[in-house]
């Protein structure tokens, strides 16, 4: 029986040029998705001019303490009564009709570009988004999947585990662990774009081709692993448990790229489902 696609994709894509290789990505990603029967929506932040930054101008009417402002406990009040801005009341729509959300960006700095961090800052919302109960594998996406698909500026050899850059599984922890499982999301592998500029344009066509052929199957992909929220003991600081630790012991690797135990990363965690 065909695994059956998801019906509703969001992509929230982040590059200032149409003759991007990023918007070849988004348009492939769009293509292939589409003619599967899935209904694709973009949030092409550039051209929505989307504002980064987490302020009082995000919430429509009173806030509770202007004296001593705190961004997420207000927006939570605002969300709850309707009083958000139109901006991110849109985006929370088409994140809560979407089975998979694609972010598709160059990578700045080891992360995402500012305009896609304040998408992050802005339109996860406490309450909405997650909360101190709903979080990691209770999270409240935890039907949805997300991914990662981005360019990069260096080459693979850059970002290996004796590269000058450093593990990619490395860099890769906050986006993938500290928002995206964060909020619950099955994440899946990301999908990586090494260095467009610095190779042929025959190499970036076989580079969309890949990618081409792995949305196919895309939907039907087991997730990234992260150690379950049952796991970790609330009573204790959400130290991961003793019996937990115990049958870990004998392990060469430790759990995660963040929950190392000390020992060896498990190697390409962040990289490769099912690892």
């Amino acid at each position: 029986m065909p695994h059956k696609m998801a019906r509703k994709v969001l992509i929230v894509y982040a590059h200032q040029s149409t003759g991007s290789f990023n918007a070849a990505a988004r348009d492939v990603a769009e293509i292939v998705l589409t003619t599967q029967g899935c209904k694709v929506v973009v949030s092409d932040l550039y051209a929505m001019k989307f504002k980064a930054s987490a302020t009082a101008e995000d919430i429509t009417g009173e806030v509770k303490d202007a004296e001593h402002f705190r961004y997420g406990e207000e927006t939570m009040l605002a969300w709850k009564e309707g009083r958000l801005s139109a901006d991110i009341t849109e985006e929370h729509r088409k994140l809560s009709d979407a089975e998979l959300v694609i972010f598709q960006f160059p990578m700045y700095w080891f992360t995402v570009p500012a305009i896609m961090k304040g998408w992050m800052d802005r339109v996860l919302t406490l309450g909405f988004a997650y909360t101190s109960e709903k979080r990691y594998s209770q999270g409240i996406f935890k039907d949805k999947k997300a991914m990662l698909s981005f360019t990069t500026g260096s080459p693979e050899s850059m970002f290996s585990a004796n590269g000058i850059n450093g593990d990619m599984n490395v860099t890769l922890w906050p986006l993938q662990n500290g928002i995206l499982h964060y909020c619950g999301f099955q994440v899946l592998a990301p999908q990586i774009f090494w260095a467009p500029p610095h190779i042929s344009s025959e190499a970036r066509e076989s580079m969309l081709e890949a990618w081409q052929i792995r949305l196919q199957g895309l939907l039907g992909e087991i997730p990234l692993t992260f150690t379950p929220s049952d796991s970790f003991d609330g009573g204790q600081g959400f130290q991961l448990k003793e019996d937990v630790q115990q049958k870990q012991a004998a392990n060469e690797f430790g759990l995660s790229v963040g929950i190392h135990l000390g020992k060896p990363l498990p190697p390409n965690s962040q990289i490769k489902a099912g690892v």
